[in-house]
């Protein structure tokens, strides 16, 4: 049977990928946040160029009127503080994102435009259908256009499998403050604290000094290769080898 360390870090990386730009596709407004905030101030921080596309309107996310104009300014803000360019709204109608020709042509429009060193979308195993849409209509778009970019998942609000965890414990504030600017959404959940906690679980390989770190995996260029489904199955199937 293998052993904890062959199917989570037990060390920090700088960065998922160090070079840029970084192009980072969220379901919703907010996600990019929860998810992999802390990381994105560090990459700004670093120099790296991040650009955002937010899939959907998010309308469903709560019950306001005006909630789809609510949700873009928060993400406006919230990227401000985070030191991302000002957001892409593709606006796909909230739980309605299919693996279809309009949202496969936005993805691969995104890539195109950016030319990224690396790409990001959510975990595979993310509980919305928003986001394992998300997730397979970027892998399909990567395969498609023969792209060079590195994949790398970042969870949200569910664990995936990792390869990669990236130290957040000095960034923790700023995270819960990127976080904060979507009232909309921290009225509905106790989306913060559920986030801090997954970043605060994801240590418990690490050293005892870091308190908070996020989870991502970064895949090869040979994954691929593969479906998105074929890669998931075998890392489940390899956690019994």
């Amino acid at each position: 049977m293998i052993s904890e360390a062959h199917i989570v870090p037990y060390k920090t990386e700088p960065l998922p990928v160090e070079e840029g730009p970084w192009l980072v596709f969220a379901p919703h407004a907010d996600d990019e946040s929860f998810g992999m905030g802390g990381t994105l101030a560090k990459a700004t921080a670093a120099g790296i160029q991040v650009e955002l596309v937010i899939m959907t309107d998010g309308a469903l996310g709560g019950n306001q009127d005006d909630l789809v104009a609510i949700r873009k300014e928060e993400a406006i803000a919230a990227a401000s503080l985070l030191g991302i360019n000002p957001p892409v709204f593709l606006a796909n109608k909230d739980r309605e994102l299919g693996i279809d020709e309009k949202s496969s042509g936005q993805v691969k429009a995104e890539i195109q435009r950016v030319n990224p060193a690396a790409v990001f979308f959510p975990g595979p195993f993310e509980l919305h259908p928003d986001h394992r849409v998300t997730a397979l209509l970027v892998w399909n778009a990567l395969q498609e256009l023969q792209s060079q970019a590195t994949p790398v998942s970042y969870e949200i609000l569910v664990q995936s499998p990792v390869n990669t965890l990236v130290d957040i414990t000095n960034l923790v504030e700023l995270k819960a403050s990127a976080m904060s600017v979507y009232k909309s959404q921290i009225d509905e959940n106790r989306y913060e604290s559920i986030a801090l906690a997954m970043n605060q679980l994801r240590s418990l390989t690490l050293p005892a000094e870091i308190s908070h770190a996020e989870g991502f995996y970064r895949f090869s260029q040979k994954d691929l290769q593969k479906t998105l489904s074929e890669i998931v199955v075998g890392k489940i199937s390899s956690f019994f080898i």
